[in-house]
């Protein structure tokens, strides 16, 4: 007789779909870095501004949040391994059009194609992996989830520049509408939807919270703000972080492809030193006010700091790594936020709510990119440019972390929205001193 999973056990099976989600957020961060990464070629080849980049960089992002609220409403009702399917399919295709000779209008229209379709990435994915764990033991397969953006990096860069430097950037794109067709043939033969939900009893009887109040709350509210200055970060990394490198510090283009792939293995390495440490700290009966909320936030203060004193050091090794230290930094609110909000969601609401979360932070990879253009082609030098739009990052970055301090009580705020105590089965000693 097969016994059926309950709310404490992970299913058999969970793993390999963590593995393979974390493989799709692989695909899906190469596909955002190969404009970044030949950032300079495009420029030159079609005689670009630093701001007409910078609104390139931006058009990714322009339908990106639309589409992740509409697709994380979808997800509460329709299986995430359909969903995750037609995604990944879409990506794969904008990518073929740059294989030839191609217009800006037309490569800007095809990242907003892309950046629709990725948009709701990450929340898709953290959702259908929420159906295979149950919420004590989120923290590590999200902190996986999330390690596919640095290893999409780490992996493509290499790759992606060797095709760039010996080939075209053109080629670049179409290796990676291959690679995301692959991924998507792997799916349909081997994604399947996870059985938690369908078999937690609690979850059909579970009473709605209205979205007004979900959306709120201040756990939410922090989420959003935290993570939108780690995003400001993230995406000044994927569009400027090697053209930097390149007109800012006199590096080659072979050369600095190897040097951007810096900060992505130091942001995996925090991203992962966050999850164990979290799942270790609820294991002994932290809250998840500290485990989840200051674990989250606090490094981007520390990491803003850091980033404040590029303007104060010479350029090279030393400015590389302020960079590269302080944008890794950030990395672990990514970790934390989904579970948190999974804590306090109920289960039918919890896609559209995730999917709401990163559609509002992700608004910073409209902007960011945009600003360190404009910020480029007002400065006197290039450099000047560079260290203004860091110094900004900083700013926005600190002040993001400090706010998330403030805000995030993931414990207590299901309690705060129903006016009932915790439920049984909820994370052990998570109580607030609110």
């Amino acid at each position: 007789m097969t016994t059926q999973p309950t709310p404490k056990d992970t299913p058999r099976g969970a793993w390999t779909i963590t593995f393979l989600l974390f493989l799709f957020m692989v695909v899906n961060f190469a596909d955002k870095i190969v404009v970044g990464l030949a950032g300079v070629p495009i420029k030159k080849d079609m005689s670009l501004t630093q701001e007409q980049f910078g609104d390139l960089g931006s058009s990714f992002f322009l339908l990106f949040s639309i589409s992740a609220i509409v697709v994380g409403f979808i997800v509460n009702r329709v299986a995430t391994r359909w969903v995750l399917l037609i995604l990944a399919v879409i990506w794969s295709l904008a990518q073929f059009p740059m294989v030839g000779s191609v217009s800006f209008a037309t490569l800007v229209v095809c990242r907003i194609i892309l950046g629709a379709g990725e948009g709701p990435a990450f929340s898709v994915a953290a959702h259908a992996i929420y159906k295979w764990f149950p919420d004590e033991k989120r923290t590590l397969p999200t902190a996986i989830l999330s390690q596919g953006s640095a290893f999409g990096v780490i992996l493509a860069v290499p790759a992606l520049n060797w095709i760039i430097v010996n080939h075209s950037w053109h080629h670049a794109f179409g290796a990676l509408g291959i690679v995301g067709l692959l991924w998507a043939v792997a799916w349909f033969a081997l994604g399947k939807e996870g059985p938690l939900v369908s078999t937690v009893s609690v979850a059909a009887d579970e009473p709605r919270i209205p979205y007004l109040k979900l959306l709120t709350s201040r756990t939410f509210i922090g989420c959003v703000v935290a993570t939108f200055g780690a995003y400001w970060a993230l995406s000044l990394g994927l569009t400027w972080f090697t053209s930097f490198i390149i007109e800012g510090l006199g590096f080659s283009q072979q050369q600095a492809g190897f040097v951007s792939i810096l900060p992505w293995i130091f942001g995996a390495t925090i991203v992962l030193l966050t999850g164990w440490i979290s799942q270790v700290m609820l294991a002994r009966g932290f809250t998840t006010r500290g485990a989840r909320g200051v674990l989250g936030a606090a490094p981007l203060i520390v990491g803003g700091c850091i980033l404040a004193l590029l303007p104060h050091v010479p350029p090279g090794g030393l400015m590389i790594a302020l960079l590269v230290i302080g944008s890794g930094l950030c990395g672990s609110i990514y970790v934390v936020c989904p579970p948190m909000l999974g804590e306090f969601t109920p289960v039918s609401q919890r896609g559209a709510v995730i999917a709401i979360y990163g559609a509002l932070y992700t608004i910073s990879g409209i902007l960011a990119p945009m600003v360190m253009g404009n910020v480029i082609q007002k400065a006197a030098t290039p450099m000047d440019g560079y260290l203004s739009g860091f110094t900004i990052n900083a700013a926005i970055m600190a002040g993001a972390g400090i706010l998330g301090l403030l805000l995030l009580w993931p414990n207590t705020e299901r309690a705060r929205l129903t006016g009932t105590a915790r439920q049984p089965g909820t994370i052990k000693g998570a109580v607030s001193p609110t």
